[in-house]
């Protein structure tokens, strides 16, 4: 039986998934719900790592939550932090008794802020993405740069966990651990800490004089003063999780999930990761030169609502974790949002 999947949001994410899912035209229909329906088309090609490319037919596109939203089995909220919550508000209305709800990354707060808002439908997440990807041609092409080894998932408001845990793992073909609680998936030293230890390096002393000649290459330029950085803020992150119910297990120290012993070999292993090669930092070019981009995801989302969540809940516990903090409030000063 085909199911019906409703892939929310039009962004890098947003287009490998619904590609990588449509080229299985006989396992899956699905649909897209976004702000530009009209920059789309039916047809995605998704590049492979090996330089192949699969295609899938997208049956329909909309900006109209009620023509795609009832009908879906499956609703993935691939959005950045700051909109989860009004994506949530708009399908809520829309969502059938079967339709599970679910995010592609989990430290952005899907599940804190679906729980604020009372959703009685099964939901999920996984506590990292399950590619890197990027898009090429907005609405027409995209780049799938690599699978990770296994997902870490958890799930909610379900009376049969496996099921869902054995589907999402035959869409992403990729195997699964199930998490204990929301909180295993929900609180990361990825992302949430990953990004800022090298945002707070580049730009900690940045002021509106300062000029760059270029822009700079994120991970294959990553030094030994971000590495050092990162294993201080998931030094106290691990201390949190000391003091939650979680299996320290699902979360592991960032020198152990990185298979590095020290500081020189997180530093290489992170510059050469081949799916990070050509990210660059978030910066814009101006007349005078390169900016850093206060605007970007990357202080909007992993500031505001990676890092917030895991202060919120070390306050809730209080516990004070000062080095954490410190970069959080200097993110959150620089971050400009629209919202």
């Amino acid at each position: 039986m085909v199911k019906n999947i409703c892939i929310c949001g039009g962004g890098n994410l947003g287009h490998v998934i619904a590609g990588y899912l449509a080229s299985k035209s006989s396992l899956y229909s699905v649909s897209i719900l976004t702000s530009k329906p009209k920059l789309w088309s039916n047809r995605l090609e998704i590049k492979n790592p090996d330089n192949t490319s699969i295609f899938g037919d997208i049956c329909k596109v909309t900006d109209d939550p009620l023509s795609i939203i009832p009908p879906a089995d499956y609703i993935f909220i691939c959005l950045p932090g700051p909109y989860i919550e009004e994506e949530l508000k708009k399908i809520t209305p829309y969502l059938s008794d079967f339709t599970k709800v679910g995010t592609i990354v989990s430290s952005t707060g899907f599940f804190f802020i679906a729980h604020e808002l009372q959703i009685k439908n099964t939901l999920f997440g996984f506590h990292r993405v399950p590619f890197i990807s990027r898009i090429e041609t907005y609405g027409h092409k995209a780049q799938l740069l690599g699978f990770k080894k296994n997902l870490t998932l958890c799930i909610e408001n379900s009376k049969d966990p496996n099921s869902i845990s054995e589907e999402l793992q035959v869409m992403f073909n990729t195997p699964i651990i199930m998490a204990n609680n929301f909180l295993e998936v929900s609180l990361s030293n990825s992302n949430p800490l990953l990004h800022p230890a090298r945002l707070y390096t580049l730009w900690k002393d940045y002021d509106e004089k300062i000029f760059y000649d270029s822009n700079v290459l994120f991970y294959e330029n990553w030094d030994n003063q971000a590495s050092e950085l990162y294993v201080a803020l998931d030094d106290e992150f691990q201390t949190l999780l000391s003091l939650l119910p979680v299996d320290r297990k699902m979360i592991p120290p960032v020198l152990e999930y990185y298979e590095s012993g020290n500081i020189d070999a997180l530093t290489q292993k992170i510059t050469s990761i081949s799916a990070f090669k050509g990210i660059k930092a978030p910066m814009v070019r101006t007349r005078k030169g390169w900016i850093p981009d206060f605007s970007s995801r990357y202080f909007t989302e992993d500031f505001n609502y990676g890092m917030k969540y895991i202060l919120t809940t070390s306050r809730n516990l209080n516990l004070d974790l000062s080095l954490i903090r410190k970069v959080y409030e200097w993110g959150n000063k620089r971050a400009i949002t629209n919202e």
